[in-house]
Order: C-alpha cells, then sequence, then structure tokens
C-alpha cells in the first residue's frame, strides 16, 4: 500500500509559535513521528506529512490543535505525550506498520538494531514510557536500553539516569556487606557500568555518578520514590518479586522513561516465588503504553556459540517438561 501525502499550512505564521510546536531540536515533532509511523518536514509554517492515511490523518490534526495551543501555553514533551495518547497513537503503532528506524548517536558513533527484533525494541522504547525487553542473555536487550538512556541524557530530554538491579544473593542484608552503599552494589550492577563505559568514557562516568546524574539504586531502596524526568533501567528482572515489580513501575513519574529487561530462564528466586517479571508479563500484556519485546536465541550477538548453548539448554528443559527431569 502506498504512503499518503498531506501537505497544509498552519496560520498565523509566526516564529514563536512555530519554534514552540517544534520543540527543542525538533523534539516535539519527532516524538509525533515516532509514535505515528510518519514523517514531518516544514519550511516555516508549511508542512509535509507522509505515511499511512489513518496516521497522516491523525498527524495532521494533531499539529493543528497544537499549533493553536502553541499560541496560548508552552508545550512540553509530556504534554505532547499526553496528547498522542489521547488520540489513541498506540492504535496507529501496531504491527501493521513498518515502525521508523532508530538510530542512536552516542560518544562510540551511532547504533541501530541488528536484526528484526533489537529494531523493534528501539522503536519501542522510543515510543513508550514502560518497556520490557525479555529473553535470552547476548540479546542486546541491556545494551540497548543503556544506549537509549545515554542518547536522552545527552539531549537533555531527561535530568538523569538512575539503574536499578535487584541483588538476589544479598537479598535485604545489604546492610552487612562491606563499603558504602556503591560499592555493595556495584557487583550487581556490572553489565549496566560495562555498558555506559562503552557509550561515555569511564571518565564522564565516574563524573555523573559523582554529580548523582547517574544514581545506583538497589530495587529495596526505591520505595517511596517518585522518578520524574528520569531514564529508569531495571535490569536482571526476573529476579524481582511480584511486589518489587509492582513497587517499581509505580515509581515512574512524568517525563520518564522505564526499561525493564530480564531473562525469564535465568531466576534465582526461592522455587515457592513467582517471579516479579513472570507476573507482569500475564498482568500488563494487553495494557495500552506498555511494550513487551521477545528475545529469542536467534537475536544473540555474542559469539556464534552463545546461541547454541541457549538452544541446547531449550531443548533440554522442553524435553524435561514433556517426560520429566532425567537422573
Amino acid at each position: 500500500m502506498s504512503p499518503t501525502t498531506s501537505e497544509f499550512v498552519l496560520e498565523p505564521a509566526e516564529t514563536e509559535r512555530l519554534a514552540n510546536l517544534s520543540g527543542p531540536f525538533d523534539g516535539h515533532l519527532r516524538m509525533i513521528e515516532l509514535r505515528l509511523g510518519v514523517e514531518i518536514a516544514n519550511r516555516g509554517n508549511i508542512f509535509r506529512v507522509v505515511g499511512p492515511q489513518d496516521a497522516v490523518g491523525k498527524a495532521e490534526r494533531l499539529l493543528r490543535d497544537l499549533w493553536r495551543d502553541a499560541a496560548e501555553e508552552t508545550l512540553t514533551e509530556p504534554a505532547i505525550h499526553l496528547r498522542l495518547t489521547e488520540i489513541d497513537a498506540d492504535a496507529v503503532a501496531n504491527d501493521d506498520i513498518e515502525p521508523q528506524e532508530v538510530a542512536i548517536r552516542v560518544k562510540r558513533g551511532t547504533i541501530r538494531g541488528r536484526g528484526a527484533n533489537q529494531a523493534k525494541y528501539l522503536h519501542a522504547i522510543a515510543t513508550h514510557d514502560i518497556n520490557f525487553g525479555i529473553g535470552p542473555a547476548g540479546t542486546g536487550k541491556t545494551f540497548l536500553a543503556v544506549a537509549s538512556a545515554v542518547e536522552a541524557l545527552n539531549e537533555a530530554r531527561v535530568q538523569r539516569l538512575v539503574l536499578v538491579r535487584p541483588a538476589v544473593e544479598a537479598g535485604e542484608k545489604l546492610g552487612f556487606l562491606p563499603g558504602d552503599l556503591t560499592q555493595k552494589v556495584d557487583p550487581y550492577l556490572r553489565p549496566l557500568y560495562d555498558a555506559l563505559y562503552e557509550m561515555l568514557g569511564v571518565e564522564k562516568v565516574v563524573k555523573l555518578l559523582e554529580k548523582n546524574v547517574i544514581e545506583i539504586a538497589p530495587l529495596a531502596y526505591m520505595r517511596g520514590r517518585t522518578l520524574n524526568d528520569a531514564y529508569v533501567i531495571l535490569d536482571e528482572a526476573q529476579n524481582t518479586t511480584i511486589e518489587q515489580m509492582k513497587m517499581f513501575l509505580t515509581r515512574i513519574g512524568y517525563g520518564s522513561t522505564a526499561v525493564v529487561t530480564g531473562d525469564l530462564t535465568q531466576i534465582d528466586l526461592p522455587r515457592h516465588q513467582k517471579s516479579g517479571l513472570k507476573d507482569a508479563l500475564d498482568v500488563l500484556r494487553n495494557v495500552n503504553g506498555i511494550s513487551f519485546t521477545f528475545f529469542e536465541s536467534r537475536d544473540v550477538v555474542r559469539h556464534p556459540l552463545v546461541a547454541r548453548i541457549v538452544n541446547a539448554y531449550d531443548a533440554r528443559d522442553a524435553k524435561d517438561a514433556a517426560t520429566g527431569p532425567s537422573a
């Protein structure tokens, strides 16, 4: 199906109103593009929208409404997000529309998704406030989440980056481990640090940690907080309890993005305890505004043997489920 094109003029022509509508570095227009799956170009107040017919119609109506509002109020990212939600943008950005390719610019260069699932994951993160990336090790779940967070931080779309991980081995007894809070949880956050070092460099990461722009937040210490204008990553989420997962998801405030990553085959909780990630998948699967991306062994981007190892264990687990575990 060929794309539809709509050209229109927003009047009266006012430079300040145009800047208000477009946002810093055209950030508001990019939000609308990604969420609705369209392309928006403009020369001054003359706009051109290209994409699926239904999406183009919604984008034009939204731009006209925002142009009217821009004369009387300062438009912000949360305001644009709320307007997109009101017009049921999630119904437009579905599997029938090929997602826009998301390219992330960081110190090491430009990062794009390798394969369909990674591309879908990056697009989901760009268009949803809460995102789940579920799948085996080596599929890029954490790396791409950190890359998206670093870009948001660099572009001042968020004020801080909060790294969260359950410390299962230490449980709630972090106080018995030596060192300060950061030193106690560092071993559990090492994968996140490794990705940050690659994106920003060690020196800058250390400086941002000192300024509390990058914050280390053990999951057990998140209770009672509200996180506004933050990028929050919960890694190894399969090791959260149901109560911890609910508590974490309800910390998210305006202007914030949350990415939850985990591998349901690597649960370290006691056998009688259900994983909070597994429960969230059951409870939140059909909630608008929350995205789920599922990775498989074919998405592994580490050494080729890693994918074969994952497949071998999956085959063994499937056999055990069918016949019972072998002695």
